[in-house]
């Protein structure tokens, strides 16, 4: 039988703070760990930065982010603005799918990129979406015609 995990979120200064101030107190790692409610290799993590630079540099952590994020490539970007342009009324996932079709069927672009694209350049407006989000309620609002054939 496997015991199951714990998942603890990223911890805080003050978090490691009280970590290496209950283990200081009572010696017990896992105690400690319990207490500040923290992973037992979250303490082995730590440990080397507390013993080398004490309290001070359980403050601060590098960032998880990456320095360079992702970014589409400027000339993807252009033609999706380029099909925008043309096509007005095609939506994230028609132009997805066309720059696929026209490198062979392998994708290019994923639809909420496209979206990305053309917020960043103004085309893609809040009042595309909320129109329709009306369309989609009013079809649903709309009796079947089912219904009234039998009327």
């Amino acid at each position: 039988m496997t015991t199951k995990r714990i998942h603890y979120p990223r911890t805080t200064g003050q978090q490691r703070k009280r970590l290496f101030e209950i283990w200081a107190e009572t010696g017990n790692i896992s105690e400690a760990c319990r207490k500040a409610h923290v992973g037992r290799g979250t303490f082995y993590y730590w440990q080397r930065r507390f013993e080398q630079q004490g309290y001070e540099g359980l403050e601060n952590f590098a960032s998880h982010a990456p320095e360079e994020p992702v970014r589409t490539p400027e000339d993807v970007a252009g033609e999706v603005i380029a099909l925008k342009k043309k096509h007005p009324a095609w939506g994230k996932k028609r132009i997805a799918h066309e720059l696929a079709k026209n490198n062979n069927w392998v994708p290019v672009i994923s639809p909420n990129s496209v979206k990305r694209v053309l917020k960043d350049a103004g085309l893609w407006k809040k009042v595309e979406e909320a129109a329709k989000k009306k369309q989609i309620r009013s079809a649903a609002e709309q009796p079947n015609s089912l219904d009234r054939a039998s009327m």
